[in-house]
């Protein structure tokens, strides 16, 4: 054969086989290979959360709830057990239709375990850190549910804006924002609108230190700079956990919401008409029983800022096993 070959190809019949080189990897290409594979899949664990669905919830909160679920008391363990003491906290909506879904956004709580005895379950404080996006398709992981999410950097997000078209809307924000600090006319002894607030809800409160107590976790407000900011603390200002019954459910508003300047407004709407609920000048309930929101449960018929579609991509069966 190897006669035939050298024959034919003297008489330009065909070609002599082209030299073929074989690339054979070299442990340092290997070594590269395995670290890209770990680093994405160590990357891709870190973006995902398992999500449980409780009350809605907003940065700086504080959830203090006794666990006597058996999977939610598993999930704890696992998370602890690896040194990530965090899950996804997702709140849910009602739709003009009457339907319940979840919220496509929420929060990163971290888990503290209060010691106790002498009681069944877990005693746990969740702690609201960073807000998120829930990313494609949420999946079963063992006992629970899990989603890719999208961490939410409330001024890396301002300084887009700014820098895009909407650098008048971050100003109006800002302008807007400083109304929550500032004297008002309108308020009795020129409050402002935070301090009025605080003021009567020391008269409204479910227990004696209940605000101070609020205060204490939700910090010191941020300044007029950071609007988004400046939205959420008052958010989980007049909508404290647990609920007092004082205000409108403006959580998933604030959490739904585009832009600053849409947080910004739902938060001034939504401290205004507590204040006036609170004050007698314009009450909204006589009475929680008959409030037009479900307000312990953090249920509220969704506002024009939520996308509809976004909303229905979150499985309930799935999401809601842990509820």
């Amino acid at each position: 054969m190897s006669q035939m070959y050298a024959v034919l190809s003297k008489a330009n019949i065909i070609s002599p086989r082209p030299k073929t080189t074989t690339l054979l990897s070299s442990p340092a290409d290997d070594f590269m290979a395995s670290l890209r594979s770990r680093v994405k899949e160590v990357t891709d664990q870190e973006s995902k959360l398992p999500l449980v669905v409780l009350n809605c919830m907003l940065p700086r909160q504080v959830l203090t709830i006794r666990v006597k679920n058996q999977l939610l008391m598993e999930l704890v363990r696992n998370r602890l057990e690896r040194e990530t003491p965090f899950f996804g906290v997702l709140g849910m909506a009602r739709l003009a239709s009457g339907e319940y879904v979840h919220l496509p956004t929420g929060v990163e709580v971290e888990i503290f375990i209060i010691p106790t005895s002498g009681e069944d379950g877990v005693l746990l404080d969740l702690t609201a850190r960073r807000r998120f996006v829930v990313e494609g398709e949420v999946e079963n992981a063992g006992n629970w549910t899990e989603a890719q999410v999208r961490l939410l950097d409330t001024k890396e997000k301002a300084e887009k804006e700014s820098k895009g078209g909407s650098r008048e809307s971050i100003g109006r924000a800002i302008v807007k924002a400083r109304e929550f600090k500032s004297r008002d006319m309108r308020m009795e002894g020129s409050l402002s609108l935070v301090d009025r607030w605080i003021q009567l809800a020391r008269e409204n409160e479910k227990e004696a230190g209940q605000i101070d107590r609020l205060l204490l976790q939700l910090g010191d407000m941020p300044p007029s700079e950071e609007p988004s900011e400046c939205a959420f603390w008052v958010g989980a200002l007049i909508n404290p956990l647990p609920a007092m019954g004082v205000a409108m459910e403006i959580r998933p508003n604030l959490l739904t919401a585009q832009t600053a300047e849409q947080r910004v407004m739902v938060a001034l709407d939504g401290i205004l008409k507590s204040i006036k609920h609170m004050d007698g000048s314009a009450r909204m309930w006589k009475s929680l029983r008959y409030s037009k929101y479900n307000i312990e449960t953090g249920l509220f018929p969704i506002s024009m800022f939520t996308s509809i579609s976004s909303l229905s991509s979150i499985p309930r069966a799935n999401s809601s096993r842990l509820h």
